[in-house]
């Protein structure tokens, strides 16, 4: 398994729903549960797309 950077997952959750960050702080269980879902599956799906090549990486040949 693939380890994920903190600052890629910083960027994951930056990017997540803001309803759904906010929505972590409420005091409403059910809402609470319902952004963490929604956070978890963001995570996950951002985690699934496939890595952008960086532009200034040089290609190593193999």
């Amino acid at each position: 398994m693939e380890r994920i950077s903190r600052t890629h997952l910083a960027d994951i959750l930056l990017n997540a729903p803001a309803w759904a960050r906010v929505g972590l702080t409420v005091r409403d269980d059910r809402m609470r549960e319902r952004a963490a879902d929604i956070l978890a599956a963001t995570i996950l799906e951002r985690l699934e797309e496939p890595p952008v090549p960086d532009a200034n990486q040089l290609p190593l040949p193999i």
